[in-house]
């Protein structure tokens, strides 16, 4: 009995070890705050309101969380495999499980094929076939098109806004089961959001990014102004886009107030990084796009007509 406590708190340690190994691999921080988007416009759709007391309605959310964060988690997993040699030069993932030789790619291929797949089949099985078809294709677009892209040209970072964008129209599509009006609004609001999001972050992170070639800032160099003028103009977008969800008669007057004031505070930041250009003047536009996405969500839901 004596000589077994050791060997069975060594393999409580190696699978405590890998838990921590397969939650890197999905991400659930990043992951949760996509689902969460589609979530929201799921909610966001005509005839569903939230109710705290609704078991049908908890079934729906849970298992659109569930299924959006398996197929998020794949796609995750997929740009890690993709990017192992590269996260083995940056500061901020060369301890992942691949880069750090805890895991053998062979093996994280195969969890990212029963997460992706399993995800998809999920959400088209209990929702609709066009949920889960749309949800396969974000992880396809995200993984062997946008992943691969990084190191070749900036215009990854269109293509990443694409996948990025789709979460609030996958909700919406596992509500109504088609491709409404409300679906592509939330689509394009989180769609101009990613541009000063990711440049920012990018940005920040340029010497690590550099240093694995990977090509996420409109120009070659960080020292020009010309990525903050392009976060300017993306940010100042969604200020007018905010009255669209009103227009189209989704949110009230509180709601396009609210993402209107969202959008002019992301602007700001945008405005204060192009004049400054450093290091801090970045870092706030990157947390003004912390604060910009789910506030707005959370506001088209709460002031959903």
């Amino acid at each position: 009995m004596l000589r077994e406590q050791p060997m069975e708190a060594k393999w409580h340690l190696m699978a405590l070890s890998r838990f921590r190994d397969y939650n890197q691999l999905l991400k659930p921080n990043l992951s949760g705050m996509v689902v969460f988007s589609s979530v929201i416009g799921y909610l966001m759709v005509p005839g569903i309101h939230f109710a705290w007391g609704d078991i049908m309605l908890w079934r729906n959310i849970i298992t659109l969380f569930i299924g959006g964060m398996l197929v998020t988690g794949g796609a995750n997993t997929i740009n890690q495999i993709l990017e192992r040699d590269s996260d083995q030069l940056m500061q901020r993932t060369r301890l992942r499980p691949m880069p750090d030789g805890r895991m053998h790619h062979m093996e994280a291929w195969v969890f990212a094929a029963i997460t992706g797949i399993g995800g998809a089949l999920l959400l088209g099985y209990y929702f609709n076939p066009q949920t889960g078809a749309l949800s396969f294709l974000s992880l396809l677009l995200y993984a062997f098109v946008y992943t691969p892209m990084k190191k070749v040209h900036p215009i990854a970072v269109f293509i990443g806004a694409i996948p990025g964008a789709l979460p609030p129209l996958i909700g919406w599509v596992a509500g109504t089961g088609g491709f409404g009006i409300g679906g592509w609004i939330l689509f394009t609001l989180q769609f101009f959001w990613q541009f000063p999001h990711f440049w920012a972050i990018a940005w920040v992170a340029f010497d690590d990014y550099n240093r694995a070639g990977i090509r996420l800032l409109p120009t070659r160099e960080r020292e020009t102004k010309f990525t903050a003028i392009q976060c300017v103009l993306y940010s100042l977008v969604l200020i007018p886009m905010a009255t669209v969800p009103h227009v189209f008669g989704l949110i009230g007057n509180v709601g396009m107030v609210v993402c209107m004031l969202c959008g002019l505070m992301y602007f700001i930041a945008s405005v204060l990084f192009y004049i400054k250009n450093d290091h801090k003047s970045a870092r706030r536009v990157m947390f003004a796009s912390f604060i910009y996405l789910p506030v707005i969500l959370l506001a088209l839901v709460m002031d959903k007509v």
